[in-house]
């Protein structure tokens, strides 16, 4: 929901070709894009990470070459979404969701203060990256990506990998390895600048034509709620219209892909705004960006669907959409 202070602008027919201006930009930009995000030292995009744990993650990330700081984001929240409470019926437990047995043998004290808690972090998330570059060492050996051989040792078990020669044949495996290894990018800094999404002309399309439109807490735009929207159901339907299922809430649709910086923006970005700019959890507002600065949104209670500024205090980052991004987030987290 925006703050009351966002003020909207008016729909007219110039604004609307304007915006569809824009939306060709899309393509017509996508040709003087480089491709994808640079290799080299990963560092970790703006508050993709809670700030608390921006400074472990940062610097376990590193512990050894087969893992980064963005990997082991990507492995944090999709076993825990972040929460240090955390407890799965199979037992799993903490940020990083040790089961009893493991956290036994390779629970660290991370923090150097006399005990090992898998409850906190400053324990677990070290354990969580130390655990990974002892599974890289059992499989150092066998063929492929290191990497890739590591996170299914981590899933399937370091004798899979082994007897394999790589990546098992298991499809739960070959899923995990899958989904971390493309989730990692909506937790690393961009190096480059973002390839654009092919999808973004249809969401904005659809999001145009719900212009006008009451805003409705927890709409989804179904005939029961008369086709009203609150803001993540709108950025998600608008989404589902080009065949891309994006999560319900807000702060999980943040990573739903890359971020580019705010002067690379194109129509079809998702824009998110919070009180909290440390901390992509806390993310309570969701716009498409149409370009000139403006975004369609669904603000807050009484107001309508509408065209907005996204240049505003809150302003925490934008998500560029990509299938495999959406495909790779939990649910739920």
């Amino acid at each position: 929901m925006r703050k009351a202070w966002i003020v909207g602008i008016a729909v007219t027919g110039t604004g609307l070709s304007f915006v569809m201006l824009l939306v060709v930009g899309v393509y017509m930009t996508a040709g003087n894009l480089a491709n994808g995000v640079g290799k080299g030292a990963v560092g970790l995009a703006k508050g993709a990470v809670p700030g608390a744990y921006q400074t472990l993650v940062q610097k376990w990330g590193n512990l050894c070459p087969a893992i980064n700081p963005a990997l082991l984001a990507a492995q944090l929240y999709q076993e825990s979404g972040f929460n240090p409470k955390a407890q799965s019926p199979a037992a799993a437990q903490g940020i990083a969701q040790f089961i009893p047995g493991t956290w036994a043998s390779h629970g660290l004290d991370g923090d150097g203060d006399g005990d090992r808690d898998v409850w906190d972090p400053n324990d677990a998330i070290p354990s969580a990256a130390s655990y990974d570059c002892k599974l890289a060492g059992y499989v150092k050996d066998a063929p492929g990506d290191p990497t890739k051989n590591m996170l299914a040792a981590y899933n399937a078990g370091a004798y899979a990998v082994i007897k394999y020669g790589g990546v098992p044949p298991y499809k739960e495996t070959q899923n995990y390895v899958k989904t971390i290894t493309t989730l990692q990018d909506s937790f690393a800094a961009p190096v480059g600048r973002v390839q654009p999404s092919q999808q973004a002309a249809g969401a904005i399309g659809y999001a145009q034509k719900k212009l006008g439109t009451l805003y409705l807490w927890g709409g989804n735009g179904t005939a029961d709620q008369g086709g009203r929207f609150d803001c993540s159901g709108l950025t998600k339907a608008a989404y589902e219209s080009v065949g891309i299922e994006l999560p319900r809430v807000a702060n999980d649709q943040y990573n739903a892909g890359p971020h580019p910086k705010r002067e690379e923006l194109l129509p079809g970005d998702l824009v998110f705004f919070s009180d909290d700019l440390t901390n992509s959890r806390a993310i309570r507002h969701v716009g498409i960006y149409v370009g000139g600065g403006y975004m369609i949104n669904a603000p807050r209670p009484g107001a309508v669907i509408r065209f907005d500024p996204i240049d505003t205090p809150d302003y925490f980052g934008a998500t560029r959409v990509t299938e495999d991004g959406a495909k790779a987030l939990p649910t739920p987290v």
